[in-house]
């Protein structure tokens, strides 16, 4: 989706502009991820469980932008696939606590390194500096979106 197929006054408005750099980013992710065997959820999700394992099934559909539903279904074949290990917490036999494997530690390596390289082309056009005050911005701006819902 281009800007030249929206009128000017729509193009420029902040929540298009948005919209249209996520879904290239999202295409972009699904073009380098899919020759490692993942998923842009797939890849969301071992992202949150190398930052915090035993993370909740909870928090991690909300991380990767699907229903609890789904992240059952993303967590079964991750650990079909090896990426994780999945055992009881000790104290509430009902959670499964997932953590990476060494297979999924290294499967993560290697997306990052296809995710770095798309978030530098998106870098080299503002600059370090400018990237990391647009995130901000950006999670300011999300963080208001829901705090007034």
């Amino acid at each position: 989706m281009s800007s030249e197929n929206m009128p000017e006054p729509v193009a420029k408005r902040l929540g298009y502009a948005l919209k249209r750099a996520q879904q290239a980013l999202r295409t972009r992710m699904d073009e380098v991820l899919r020759p490692l065997g993942l998923t842009v959820a797939q890849y969301a999700v071992l992202c949150a469980i190398e930052a915090e394992a035993g993370i909740s099934n909870a928090r991690l559909a909300r991380a990767a932008f699907v229903t609890p539903q789904t992240m059952q279904g993303i967590l079964a074949n991750l650990h079909r696939d090896g990426l994780l290990s999945r055992e009881a917490d000790p104290s509430h036999g009902r959670i499964l606590r997932s953590e990476l494997t060494q297979a999924g530690q290294k499967l993560l390596a290697q997306a990052h390194r296809v995710i770095g390289d798309l978030e530098e082309i998106m870098i080299e056009v503002v600059g370090e500096a400018e990237a990391e005050r647009l995130a901000e911005l950006l999670s300011r701006c999300a963080d208001n979106l829901t705090s007034r819902q």
